[in-house]
């Protein structure tokens, strides 16, 4: 379900739908015990009101439409490992990304993956470098090539899908030993 943004709407005073529902947890787990014990006329089902209902083609167009933004996906559980909704961040609207990348909260944690550029298919157009959110793509103004720090990569792969070359490419996390275990 397509829900209202929170961050975007303290941040900006504004309704936008970045954010997606997809459940509490499996049996309601934890949830479950908490609804159990509350007086049995508060329950009427979830509260929907406001929440569009997406179609697997709407919510697949929907991601698409956030990647072209320049926004980045992120993963959020109530109850771990069960996804409970996914949000597309940006780091001057989103709080939770405010929070880590600009704070140094860790309220994020860096995906299992790290973006890698092929230099042979960069054509230097630097749009990699305007969609990523954490500083992590740079420019070689002697090579005309982008390059990615791994160390701020948070493998969003924003980056890979908004390259028109298809020189970006997403690299597991654990085979780089200097990052291994940076999350």
């Amino acid at each position: 379900m397509g829900v209202a943004c929170h961050c975007r709407h303290t941040t900006l005073g504004q309704e936008k739908r970045y954010c997606y529902g997809i459940s509490l947890a499996p049996h309601m787990g934890k949830f479950g015990e908490i609804i159990k014990g509350l007086d049995k006329n508060l329950l009427s089902g979830p509260v929907t009101a406001g929440m569009e209902k997406l179609s697997k083609d709407e919510a697949i167009a929907s991601f698409h439409a956030h990647e072209q933004e320049g926004l980045c996906h992120t993963v959020w559980t109530f109850h771990t490992p069960f996804i409970g909704g996914i949000c597309n961040c940006d780091r001057s609207d989103c709080l939770a990304m405010r929070s880590t990348i600009t704070h140094r909260l860790p309220v994020m944690f860096r995906g299992e993956y790290v973006a890698q550029v092929d230099p042979e298919k960069c054509v230097g157009c630097r749009k990699c470098m305007g969609v990523c959110q954490f500083g992590a793509v740079t420019y070689s103004a002697a090579n005309q090539k982008a390059r990615i720090d791994k160390r701020w990569c948070y493998g969003c792969g924003v980056c890979r899908a908004n390259c028109n070359k298809e020189a970006i490419r997403l690299e597991e996390r654990t085979k780089i030993p200097a990052i291994a275990n940076l999350w």
